[in-house]
């Protein structure tokens, strides 16, 4: 079995691995089919409101500062960012209406499934961040790389307890969260976060 967390025992992650790849093939049987069945219908809405490819796909660093392409539904205008990479904001304006709905209830997230596909994240773990941010986040947390010893995430006790951040501070926060979670990860723990995914998606769906 690879090894899933390098603060922990030979025991813990062989059980733990074994854990983590039923959740991932769960969620590929869950998410797949929906991916499938919601990418026309967003595209169409797309194609209306904001002509332009359906998929956003960015650069993101995974496990041990690994690259990879992370999938997403587009939520903003094509031009989000002629002016370079900058944190998404409170009621930014580069996010299209139909983009603030897929964000807000986590349906942008959903072609991340094929980035579980590929076995560049998992569905719980530390949420992967751009290398152009991290460059400005590391001059203020130089510790901010060690969220990265294991494989990041769709999901994470990070996300469900901070949501969207968009400066140093909110970072900082969350690196404390991820290191947190990476200390005591469990299959406990990540069942607790599922619950929180969920709760925090029907809340938004009852806006």
């Amino acid at each position: 079995m690879y090894l899933v967390n390098p603060t922990k025992s030979a025991f813990f992650n062989f059980h733990y691995g074994i854990w983590a790849i039923i959740l991932n093939v769960l969620f590929i049987i869950l998410f797949l089919p929906l991916f499938t069945l919601l990418s026309p219908i967003i595209w169409i809405f797309n194609f209306k409101y904001n002509p332009g490819p359906l998929l956003f796909l960015q650069t993101r660093q995974g496990r041990n500062k690994k690259p990879f392409r992370m999938i997403k539904y587009r939520s903003m205008v094509l031009s989000a960012e002629q002016n370079g990479p900058q944190w998404a904001k409170k009621d930014d304006a580069r996010i299209t209406k139909l983009g603030k709905l897929l964000r807000a209830t986590r349906l942008d997230e959903i072609p991340q499934v094929l980035n579980v596909l590929q076995f560049q994240i998992n569905v719980i773990g530390p949420r992967a961040e751009r290398p152009e941010l991290e460059i400005e986040i590391l001059k203020e947390i130089p510790n901010f790389q060690e969220r990265l010893t294991i494989k990041p995430g769709i999901t994470g006790l990070a996300q469900i307890k901070s949501g969207y951040t968009n400066d140093v501070d909110g970072a900082r926060t969350k690196l404390m969260q991820d290191l947190f979670y990476i200390k005591n990860q469990s299959i406990l723990l990540d069942i607790r976060i599922l619950i929180g995914t969920v709760a925090t998606v029907l809340k938004k769906l009852g806006y």
